[in-house]
């Protein structure tokens, strides 16, 4: 099965059941169908050369879902550009995945710029999905095949340049499957979707609910108020977010507890600092911390959702059909040694885009080297502790900022923490911290000084406290560390 024989299934069984809720209506299966065979013929005439992909520049809306779908129905891959990159940086991303075609909203601001730095680029300005003439002839790309790729997705760049994560029809359709599996029935029912559509986690949600029937409420960007409101009103089975996201709707809602409908958050994205997964837990909030990365589809190793008295989450376990190794030095770790998180399973990604030299060190004998640094408790469960390339070694130690950044967040004067190394003349890298403090609290590194002690080894400890508005994340949320000593402005 394939993208296309997957919606086409759902239209034919379930054809008037929602399967977009968003500020411009409602859509039915059979209206995304007909609106993404619509949506095929226009890209099937505008896709350029080759088998290069067809590029979206649109907001997170039932439009960018609708083009998503059509161009899998025209047998075409997808690149969903981030709508919060500088002309450059989308230039940049198109030229590497060689896109002769951008359907884009006519009213960006960056298409003028983006066609003088692109030489070739065909922009097509997105006509109204309702208003295109149907495509005659059997319904197109049913003779696709499962290992097609249909989405390539840049790389969230965390540790440096971006690549292009090929993923095909069969990676997205067992990642949800998977899914499925472990998170129960919820993933049935309605889904509260605010993840950006471009990210992975987003278009996860997408084919989820074309398998199994879900309808999704759509909203374009995250927003605490809204995402609130939506629960408050009432039949919302699940929300996928990310930590801060989490944190910010626990904010917003001062101590509320969760709503009665709610049966999981998935939460992903990021290492969630333990703290709030207990505070969201103590409130009822069905937290199911989860461990994925792009080129692997989404989730890799998921927790199932709590029983309502839960104060701690379960083991976060693989998903079915994927494997796990922590590998150090070549060997397979003990019981709770720490070494490289390694991947295998039917979602792991074809490659890299047009990057021979990246894949190959990515993909080794058929096991995907994640660059994560984690365990595999007695268990089987997997603790993630953090990115290879954020550790930091002083004094001979090795430190993970993501620890460090826990322990921060328990302090209820903190909303956000960053932490790194700096170079440090004797003890290699010293460690620091950038720190987001509620409104109205002043700076006072002393505080926090004496908060760490207590919880984390000298080593551990942050040498220099700075004080900042807001923290670098890129558009799902994660924390850009690297862009960490750019950070300016006291609070």
């Amino acid at each position: 099965m394939n993208l296309s024989r997957a919606l086409l299934d759902r239209a034919a069984g379930t054809p008037a059941a929602p399967a977009i809720e968003w500020s411009g209506g409602t859509l039915t299966f059979a209206d995304l169908a007909d609106w993404a065979r619509r949506g095929a013929g226009f890209v099937g005439g505008r896709t350029g050369q080759g088998d290069a992909p067809v590029a979206l520049l649109l907001e997170g809306d039932a439009r960018f879902v609708a083009w998503f779908l059509a161009a899998a129905v025209a047998g075409r891959a997808v690149l969903p550009l981030n709508l919060r990159l500088t002309a450059p940086e989308l230039a940049g991303q198109l030229r590497d995945a060689q896109v002769a075609t951008l359907i884009a909203d006519p009213e960006d601001p960056r298409l003028a710029e983006l066609a003088r730095l692109v030489p070739g680029l065909t922009i097509a300005l997105a006509p109204e999905l309702a208003a295109l003439d149907r495509p005659g002839g059997p319904w197109p790309g049913e003779s696709a095949a499962d290992d097609d790729i249909v989405a390539v997705l840049f790389t969230s760049g965390t540790s440096g340049r971006s690549k292009g994560a090929c993923l095909t029809s069969a990676n997205f359709l067992a990642s949800a499957r998977g899914a499925a599996e472990r998170l129960g029935p919820c993933v049935q029912d309605r889904w509260l979707a605010c993840m950006p559509l471009f990210h992975v986690g987003g278009l996860s949600i997408v084919v989820r609910s074309l398998l199994f029937g879900g309808p999704i409420r759509l909203h374009a960007r995250f927003d605490a108020t809204q995402v609130s409101e939506a629960l408050t009103a009432g039949g919302i089975a699940g929300v996928s977010l990310v930590p801060t996201m989490l944190s910010r709707l626990l904010a917003h809602r001062e101590g509320l507890r969760c709503p009665a409908d709610l049966r999981a958050v998935l939460l992903g994205g990021a290492a969630a600092p333990p703290a709030l997964v207990e505070r969201a837990l103590a409130l009822g909030y069905p937290v199911c911390p989860t461990y994925g990365l792009t080129e692997a589809t989404s989730q890799v190793a998921t927790t199932t959702p709590p029983a309502p008295s839960a104060r701690e989450p379960g083991p976060m376990l693989p998903l079915h059909g994927t494997e796990l190794r922590i590998a150090v030095d070549g060997r397979d770790a003990a019981v709770g040694e720490e070494g490289e998180i390694l991947v295998r399973g039917p979602t792991v990604m074809r490659g890299y885009l047009g990057d021979p030299a990246a894949t190959a060190r990515a993909l080794q004998s058929g096991w995907l080297h994640t660059g994560d640094v984690g365990r595999l408790d007695a268990d089987g469960g997997l603790r993630v502790l953090d990115r290879r390339d954020d550790l930091v070694v002083s004094g001979g130690e090795n430190v993970y900022p993501a620890e460090v950044e826990g322990v921060l967040l328990e302090h209820p004067d903190v909303i956000e923490a960053g932490v790194t190394g700096e170079p440090d003349d004797d003890l290699g890298a010293r460690v620091v911290a950038w720190v987001v403090l509620r409104d109205g609290v002043p700076p006072d590194a002393a505080i926090l000084a004496e908060h760490c002690s207590s919880r984390l080894a000298g080593f551990k400890r942050p040498r220099q406290f700075r004080f900042v508005r807001s923290l670098p994340r890129n558009a799902a949320g994660k924390l850009l560390r690297r862009r960490l000593p750019e950070t300016q402005g006291g609070c």
